[in-house]
């Protein structure tokens, strides 16, 4: 009983990050959120603070 019950949650687990690459479901936005120059993350609307990445 506890192995149906693991292994349905791994499958939902599966298929949520399935759908979250998706880019037609949004997974597109953190991609386009990220500096060129250095990878991170940038937050808010200014540019990155590395100081090389420009905002697109």
């Amino acid at each position: 009983m506890i192995f149906k019950i693991v292994s349905l949650f791994l499958v939902v687990i599966v298929v949520l990050g399935f759908f979250g690459k998706m880019h037609w479901l949004g997974g597109g936005r953190l991609s386009r959120a990220k500096c060129r120059a250095c990878g991170r993350y940038r937050i808010g609307r200014g540019p990155c603070p590395c100081g090389k990445g420009e905002r697109s």
